[in-house]
């Protein structure tokens, strides 16, 4: 069992180097394989130390959710950026577009004419230096128009001023059992419709964006041309669920201490507190998870409950509870809270602390 180093105090987000840079180069070969280019999601971890090593794997550049953590991103030195989301673009947004232009590709993202028409207003002359992808609803229902009206969305992005690059989507109906392969399928074809649609308009399509961390090995190749994974560079407890990361393939945990241990009565269950609660580890928990988390080494135990700065972890009636004070590695189920919770994380190799990472983009969410 791998060894928190005395130097953390718990509770501290910790990263595992060794298997960070493994899954980093997993993923990166995958794609590079099936022929599908990589722009990995950085709103995951939002640090540009990750960020370098994605792109060292080969990554074409990076999603990223607002022009916030565009903004970082940028200053550290990244240079082809899509903001993957359905920017209402104002004066004020537009000015910082424009800033971001000067030094990097940008990209944004759309799903109606009234977003395509504001942003070419507020962009003015600078909206040709700004691409577009129009965004797809392919079975997840959150934004993203039908691929029936990819065509009405990018004529009025056109129409507007900006460049249209083609389209993506968000195949997130796939964080569900027995749903990616079959949200995978779904993002191909309406993609593929879309695109096709795009281009007997007259469109030149260049980028067809899908792949979220369930779905990308899954991804078809017929149309789209890249994936946009994120929680893949960490996995989490809903990855594991899903069988779509092992247990050897979690980079991320949580440093938590026993500060609470119950053997239990008949009447209430043999239990642990560990002091990692809500304000480190994240609220999320899809209604098919067995818990709030997850032990990476005692996966027979589910966190029952969180409170702010507790978690009540139940144990099985034939393992040895832990001790008072012992120190326990926890898995949150959704990796991309658990980070923008945190400041910074301890970056652990062989069960030793070798660096602090900031999280430089935590809390950029506009």
């Amino acid at each position: 069992m791998p060894r928190i180093p005395v130097e953390v105090d718990t509770p501290d987000v910790m990263v595992d180097l060794d298997v960070l840079e493994r899954n980093i180069e997993r993923m990166a070969a995958a794609l590079r394989a099936k022929g599908l280019r990589l722009r990995p999601h950085a709103k995951t971890h939002k640090m540009p130390e990750i960020a370098a090593r994605q792109l060292a794997a080969g990554a074409v550049g990076l999603t990223v959710a607002t022009i916030g953590e565009a903004e970082v991103f940028a200053e550290h030195g990244a240079t082809d950026l899509f903001i993957a989301y359905p920017l209402w673009i104002g004066p004020r947004q537009a000015e910082r577009l424009r800033r971001l232009a000067t030094t990097a590709r940008i990209a944004i993202g759309t799903d109606s004419v009234e977003a395509a028409e504001t942003a070419g207003r507020h962009l003015g002359d600078a909206a040709g230096g700004i691409e577009v992808l129009v965004e797809i609803d392919s079975g997840h229902h959150r934004s993203g128009v039908s691929p029936a009206r990819a065509v009405e969305v990018a004529g009025a992005a056109a129409r507007a001023g900006l460049r249209v690059a083609g389209v993506f989507t968000f195949p997130g109906h796939g964080y569900a059992p027995q749903m990616p392969a079959k949200a995978a399928a779904q993002e191909e074809q309406a993609l593929g419709e879309a695109a096709e649609a795009l281009t007997a308009a007259g469109f030149e399509v260049t980028r067809v964006s899908g792949g979220s961390t369930p779905t990308a090995e899954l991804t078809g190749t017929s149309a789209i041309t890249e994936a946009r994974p994120g929680v893949y560079v960490f996995g989490d407890a809903q990855q594991w669920e899903l069988g779509r990361c092992a247990v050897e393939d979690i980079a991320l945990t949580v440093a938590a201490t026993v500060v609470s241990r119950h053997e239990g009565d008949g009447a209430t269950p043999r239990r642990v507190v560990v002091d990692a609660g809500s304000k480190v580890l994240g609220g999320d928990r899809p209604a098919w998870a067995t818990g709030f988390g997850r032990l990476i080494d005692h996966p027979e135990a589910r966190i029952t409950a969180l409170s702010e700065h507790h978690a009540t972890v139940v144990w099985p009636a034939d393992g040895d509870l832990p001790a008072l004070g012992e120190r326990l590695r926890v898995i949150p189920n959704h990796v991309c809270v658990a980070v923008n919770l945190v400041d910074d994380v301890a970056v652990v190799r062989d069960g030793e602390l070798v660096d602090r990472w900031r999280v430089a983009a935590r809390g950029r969410n506009a």
